[in-house]
């Protein structure tokens, strides 16, 4: 359902980015959370803190330890 929302929102910003990726990153679906991200950096929507926390939350929780480490080190 909240996918749904998601997709359906004509503006989207780093908050709602955040939650959805925060969302998936909670219950473990990394691959889902890694795809939003590629998705929110092709719409030129900026990675912040929150972002990356998020990100290496999914990947810890789905054993993604590759795409965690990239993420890690893509920090800035």
């Amino acid at each position: 359902l909240a996918q749904q929302v998601f997709d359906k929102m004509n503006i989207r910003n780093t908050v709602s980015w955040n939650a959805m990726i925060g969302g998936y990153a909670r219950h473990g679906c990394g691959k889902e959370a890694i795809e939003l991200i590629k998705q929110m950096q092709q719409e030129g929507v900026k990675l912040d803190h929150i972002t990356f926390i998020c990100v290496l939350c999914a990947c810890s929780h789905a054993g993604l330890v590759d795409e965690g480490y990239h993420y890690f080190e893509s920090m800035n």
